[in-house]
């Protein structure tokens, strides 16, 4: 677990932390500090749970920004992390942003193009004991030409629990965009108690990455679908959420079809010990996944109350 000197060390340009922790029976946040492009704003805090949104100044990323956040959920406290809107990420173009973090040389990023003016985004997260992580933003858009890199790291603590979820759209439709972006890859990595149980990548890119099979588009490869979402559950706190998408899981039929179900999702165990699952959805429409989502956690409602899953689920 960082320490709070680790985390209120002098932020770089799109620098973001948040630290909370319980005082009493109320959660209080001990650093909740962020840097331009980056902004972070608590509307709320009941009991022990706060609500934080990740926001960007003027709706999104702009080739080359860099934003790193570091989070630290201290024992027992509750932190729902949200956004408001699709992440917006436009289109690469040349040279370096100035409000961009020094380059990270060991995060784990693919390597990107020769040039700098791909978007990054790095969050870690360290979750103590009995601590619980909602990490529900609304999906990734990149635009038509869009390089974006993001790395997620999880660290779990004994009992700690967390909600992610991460997803993207195919872009712009009404634009006549549909997964027309050059360069997407996502990486989530999750630790409990120093080892690691899960990691999750996603790469999706236009150029010829040397497999050996055939070259086909972006949008050939992923239709029928507009968006896709990945959903990882873990820990003590969350089981009963669990349990019900499980059970729901076990119930589905399977039938050939000539053509593809309008929506389609799967069930994994991250571990042998049965406290995570990971999930993931795939969507004609983002509002189909959207609808998907907020009928299967629903039974966040009874960990963090009906208002805080209201707002991550209008």
């Amino acid at each position: 677990m960082p320490t709070q000197t680790t985390l209120t060390s002098r932020l770089q340009a799109g620098g973001g932390c948040v630290a909370i922790s319980v005082h009493g029976d109320r959660a209080v946040f001990s650093e909740l500090s962020s840097t331009y492009p980056l902004k972070l704003l608590s509307p709320y805090i009941q009991d022990t749970t706060a609500l934080v949104y990740l926001l960007t100044y003027g709706g999104g990323l702009v080739s080359g920004d860099e934003l790193d956040l570091k989070v630290a959920i201290e024992l027992g406290a509750t932190l729902v992390l949200l956004s408001q809107g699709t992440t917006k990420v436009f289109k690469a173009r040349p040279g370096r942003r100035l409000a961009c973090v020094k380059p990270v040389t060991s995060s784990g990023l693919a390597p990107s193009s020769k040039d700098l003016s791909s978007t990054r985004q790095s969050l870690n997260f360290h979750i103590a004991a009995k601590g619980l992580l909602l990490l529900l933003p609304e999906p990734v858009t990149c635009f038509r030409g869009a390089l974006y890199n993001q790395y997620q790291r999880f660290h779990i603590q004994d009992n700690g629990s967390v909600v992610i979820l991460d997803w993207i759209t195919s872009g712009r439709m009404s634009m006549g965009e549909d997964w027309a972006f050059s360069h997407y890859y996502s990486v989530n990595e999750i630790f409990h108690n120093g080892r690691r149980i899960a990691k999750d990548v996603m790469l999706l890119d236009t150029k010829d990455l040397n497999l050996k099979i055939p070259d086909r588009p972006l949008n050939d490869r992923l239709q029928p679908y507009s968006c896709y979402a990945m959903l990882i559950l873990y820990g003590p706190q969350i089981q009963s959420v669990i349990a019900e998408i499980t059970l729901k899981y076990n119930q589905l039929s399977v039938f050939k079809s000539k053509t593809p179900a309008p929506l389609i999702w799967s069930l994994s165990p991250i571990d042998p010990t049965n406290l995570g699952v990971v999930i993931r959805i795939g969507g004609r429409e983002t509002e189909m996944v959207k609808e998907w989502l907020k009928d299967a956690l629903s039974g966040l409602k009874r960990i963090v109350g009906l208002d805080v899953y209201r707002r991550a689920f209008p």
